[in-house]
């Protein structure tokens, strides 16, 4: 359970990570196990910015070496290609990574790649690209690349559906993983950094960062319940993805510069026919941009836009605009699908905390840390465009920089990456018809001892109830009332909190409301 804010007042840490996002709280976790005494807050609860609303994709970088418009992006800017190689380096290394250290939150996918006379991309490129993937990357976790023939495509699930067959050239298939899901592997980071000796704290803004001659002052308060703490720290890590800049313009030290472009990306869930349960497309869309369908527990989610957004990061929803582009391009890519909006269970938007650069018009991708001592805030470090995939090595990216510049005041620990499984309890009745995994009994854990406050932060971020076809929408009652005495709810409260979850899904997911 959460801890007062006061219990925090006057303490010191060696490090305050402000953005319990996945690569804040994996700094956290490699922080806390290298030594430092470290601060995790985040002004929601973990995992519900940009980490909760990804393609969830494990993916093996391939995105990186499709540049745009054709391969003369990397001929014409040779320092792109260098960038878009170390982005693909790092995500295969991540993916062979969380699979063999946490295989359990990982899922195994055949994902394909159509090859188009009039794509941007010849055969021989996409070949090239696997083998430069298969050499920067560990070969332990294969990719398993091969290509279909037209004899094979006809009879693959979902792939047989991809519009013009007779300019289809052939389709590169391939394993890909997914994360199951992000919230979770975030949440996993979190209690071991706690477990590490971490102090970790959700719906905690640090409003105001204050600077000091031995450090930084930061100034908390409970976005719950309106309450306050200082607490002091010689480094600060700036992990708050599109909120980043907003936590630099507390310090108010003039002269910093702008550090995020966000681009918006939204995903739309729907069912197809259960043949096509292991099978995925990537491709590019036709502004040629990143485009998806992955699927998703019995489900296919389709996606993403890619739009710049300069409106309110605090309120970020699926629109019309944003549906109506992506049903359109599932069309034209699957055109059996003859997909209509009221074919879509529900949908989800979220902005990439990607770099700002004015040689990328949409947000650089690249994952960089930013040292902000040039710029007047000595000690505090920013990181921008790190993806969920490699979540653990920006961790130990962000250790490694804290202790060039101080020397933990703890002994090291070991580190542990397993997943966290609540305790297995057979009698327990499912939460859901359509997800049994899910029971009770692991909602009433969730609420013991994982700093819950609301029932999205339980069917969500603790146990995936939220991400499933029904979202637990009409059993939101059931599971208030399945842990009301822990999280000390009357009968009133409990229909109250059933009925804030489910204006929650109607308002960031659209449930009900695309028809």
């Amino acid at each position: 359970m959460r801890t007062p804010l006061s219990a925090l007042d006057g303490k010191s840490f060696d490090v305050v990570v402000i953005g319990a996002g996945v690569n804040g709280s994996s700094a956290a976790q490699h922080l806390a196990a290298a030594g430092f005494s470290t601060l995790l807050v985040d002004k929601g609860d973990f995992a519900s910015g940009s980490s909760s609303r990804s393609t969830r994709l494990l993916h093996c970088g391939l995105r990186y070496l499709a540049p745009g418009a054709s391969m003369w992006e990397f001929v014409l800017h040779p320092d792109k290609l260098m960038v878009a190689l170390r982005m693909a380096k790092q995500g295969m290394e991540s993916r062979a990574q969380m699979v063999e250290a946490t295989g359990e939150r990982t899922r195994a996918l055949k994902f394909c790649f159509p090859i188009y006379a009039d794509g941007p991309y010849s055969g021989w490129q996409v070949d090239l690209a696997f083998r430069l993937l298969t050499a920067l990357g560990p070969k332990s976790v294969p990719l398993d690349y091969r290509r279909l023939d037209r004899a094979e495509v006809s009879r693959t699930p979902l792939v047989q559906w991809l519009r013009a067959p007779e300019t289809l050239r052939s389709v590169a298939m391939f394993r890909e993983y997914q994360f199951e899901w992000p919230e979770r592997i975030c949440m996993d980071a979190v209690l071991d950094a706690e477990r590490l000796g971490a102090s970790v704290r959700n719906y905690t803004s640090a409003a105001k960062l204050d600077k000091r001659s031995d450090g930084w002052g930061v100034a908390l308060k409970d976005t719950l319940d309106g309450t306050g703490a200082a607490v002091t720290a010689k480094v600060v890590l700036n992990m708050a993805g599109i909120w980043i800049d907003q936590v630099n313009a507390s310090a108010g030290v003039p002269g910093v510069k702008r550090k995020i472009l966000g681009t918006k990306g939204v995903h739309i869930m729907i069912r197809l026919p259960p043949e096509c349960q292991d099978y995925g497309i990537a491709t590019l869309n036709r502004v040629r941009e990143p485009f998806y369908c992955v699927p998703w527990r019995g489900m296919h989610y389709i996606g993403p836009t890619e739009t710049v957004y300069e409106g309110n990061v605090d309120d970020i929803r699926p629109e019309d605009a944003d549906i109506d582009f992506i049903v359109s391009e599932a069309n034209h890519l699957l055109p059996a699908l003859n997909l209509k909006r009221s074919d879509i269970l529900f949908t989800w938007a979220g902005v990439r905390p990607l770099g700002a650069d004015p040689a990328y018009p949409k947000g650089k991708r690249s994952r960089e840390v930013h040292d902000l001592a040039a710029e007047g805030m000595p000690n505090v470090l920013a990181m921008t465009a790190g993806p969920v995939m490699t979540h653990r090595s920006a961790g130990q990216a962000m250790t490694e920089a804290v202790a060039q510049r101080l020397k933990p005041s703890r002994a090291p620990q070991p580190i542990s990456y397993a997943a966290r499984r609540y305790a297995d309890d057979p009698a327990s009745p499912s939460l859901l018809n359509d997800h049994p995994t899910v029971k009770l009994a692991h909602l009433r854990q969730a609420a013991a001892g994982e700093h819950v406050t609301n029932l999205a932060d339980i069917l969500f971020r603790r146990t995936g109830a939220g991400w499933t076809a029904s979202m637990g929408y009409g059993a939101a009652e059931k599971a208030a009332e399945a842990v009301a005495d822990l999280m000390g709810w009357s009968p009133a409260q409990v229909q109250q909190e059933a009925r804030k979850y489910r204006a929650y899904l109607e308002s960031q997911h659209r449930t009900g409301q695309l028809a």
